[in-house]
């Protein structure tokens, strides 16, 4: 059974926990999208790790985890992650890591065309700075460096002299800053190139021998629905498909080899950076809300901006994603509270919206329309039962059940592993 988790807001749902979770039942876990921009935090025990890079499965002993095609890597901050997870006594073979020789590489000007092009808008982004986007553009535009450049020394100077021909001049003559050095980058990224070499492989093609030999796959997608350079709430999205349709693309794994997704939700809803939040709290309450549920980025630390649940947003993202189960996280930061909110519309210049619009200034404009319903005063905090969740938790769950159309298999009540409910 190959599965895959999709984020259904935008982002920080909680997919990290839930990875780590399935992925102990899977023998392969795959990241086909973004890149050190995303963040997925795992706590187990009194121990937090937080993953930027690498799949999350990489915890449980004996399983493999890839990195595919569709991932841009910026290798030093790789590296990192596995010298890090070393120091905590976690190896990292090659055996147990895989990285497609197809991923884009993330090279220093890339970094720093991310942050001048942020400050020349005067409608921020609220890029996380990584180089991600500038790295996607020159994939599109197909001057990238890929990993297998790395390895072989004539392609990565011919490639690197080429780009630097023409971004040095940008940099020069439009930020007014100086050039990036030739021999620097070249003998620096050849270096990581022999770090990584080990690792190295044609992912599709193993992936697809794994999968004929029954071996069973989870694909994590690291950001949410929509930030999905299609269908996210554009142009305040990230640069690669985040939906279930990037999984093909950014693995060689075609869509007839995935049996279920399920869509990833918060019991209420967060965004991080810029952009339009029909449901977003009042200032104070959301500091309330921010403060309980711990609400800063996994990757960058920024507080997220929070709101009430949005059903428009995530049965949007059921349909585009083929979802055939939900996960909601989170439940337990609901807690303690008399009432709850649920947009199930939206209101703008007179006209009712019952589904999701395509018009960025409804979208940005928009007045939700909102069902109240009760709240429960009983902790759900590691509750482990349906059974054993308040009558109302209950209640708010199967109302979200009937607004999405799709039934919820995963509740979470907390941030440890084993805080979570089985339906």
């Amino acid at each position: 059974m190959n599965v895959v988790v999709i984020g259904s807001q935008w982002g920080d749902e909680g997919k990290g926990k839930l990875i780590d979770v399935l992925s102990e039942k899977k023998d392969i876990t795959v990241r086909f999208q973004g890149g050190n921009n995303a963040g997925h935090t795992v706590v187990v025990g009194d121990k937090v790790y937080i993953f930027h890079l690498l799949p999350s499965a990489i915890l449980h002993k004996g399983k493999t985890c890839v990195i595919g095609n569709g991932v841009v890597i910026d290798p030093k901050a790789l590296l990192e992650e596995i010298e890090d997870l070393e120091k905590r006594g976690i190896k990292v073979p090659a055996k147990r890591l895989k990285i497609s020789g197809l991923c884009h590489v993330v090279m220093p000007y890339h970094r720093i065309m991310d942050s001048l092009r942020e400050k020349k808008r005067q409608n921020k982004i609220g890029t996380t700075g990584r180089g991600i986007g500038p790295c996607y553009a020159d994939k599109v535009t197909r001057c990238g460096i890929r990993v297998i450049d790395l390895l072989n020394p004539r392609i990565l100077k011919e490639k690197l002299e080429d780009n630097l021909r023409e971004k040095n001049e940008i940099f020069s003559k439009v930020f007014g800053q100086k050039d990036f050095d030739f021999g620097d980058i070249y003998h620096e990224y050849l270096d990581y190139g022999k770090k990584i070499a080990p690792f190295v492989c044609n992912v599709a093609t193993y992936l697809n021998d794994e999968m004929d030999q029954k071996k069973s796959v989870l694909f994590e997608g690291a950001q949410g629905t929509f930030l999905d350079i299609d269908f996210g709430t554009y142009p305040f999205v990230t640069s690669s498909n985040t939906g279930v349709g990037g999984v093909a693309s950014g693995t060689g794994v075609p869509p007839t080899r995935i049996n279920r997704t399920i869509a990833c939700v918060k019991a209420y809803t967060t965004r991080v950076g810029e952009g339009p939040f029909p449901t977003e709290f009042d200032s104070k309450f959301m500091e309330v809300i921010r403060t309980k549920g711990k609400e800063f980025g996994a990757t960058t630390g920024r507080p997220r901006r929070c709101g009430w649940f949005d059903s428009l947003l995530v049965r949007y993202s059921v349909i585009l994603n083929g979802a055939s189960e939900l996960a909601i996280m989170k439940l337990d930061v609901l807690d303690g509270l008399d009432e709850i909110q649920i947009c199930t519309g939206y209101e703008y210049k007179g006209v009712t919206y019952k589904e999701f619009p395509m018009d960025f200034d409804v979208i940005a404009n928009a007045k939700p329309i909102y069902q109240t319903v009760k709240g429960w005063k009983e902790p759900t905090q590691g509750v482990t039962s349906y059974s054993k969740l308040p009558k109302n938790a209950k209640a708010y769950i199967e109302r979200l059940e009937k607004l999405l159309k799709v039934g919820v298999k995963y509740i979470s009540t907390g941030t440890k592993r084993s805080e979570i409910i089985f339906r």
